[in-house]
């Protein structure tokens, strides 16, 4: 079990594209349960920072690339 989970170090290393990324492009390059783990990351601000387009969530890849990094700080302390 335990090697199959991977950790946020494990999943950085994947290039980011270069457009504004939705909620499932985040449960993809995270391998997240589901959608709704991203919309309790927002609504707990624990996430990477989003924003809305009309009613679609989207991320910057910089700021998911910022919280990544914030991430690997605070584990490793």
């Amino acid at each position: 079990m335990a090697d199959r989970r991977r950790t946020v170090a494990e999943a950085a290393p994947r290039a980011l594209p270069s457009r504004f990324l939705t909620p499932d492009d985040l449960v993809e390059l995270f391998e997240l349960p589901s959608v709704e783990t991203v919309y309790q990351w927002r609504r707990k601000r624990t996430g990477p920072r989003g924003f809305r387009v009309g009613r679609h969530l989207r991320f910057d890849p910089d700021d998911v690339r910022a919280w990544v990094e914030s991430q690997l700080k605070g584990a490793a302390a």
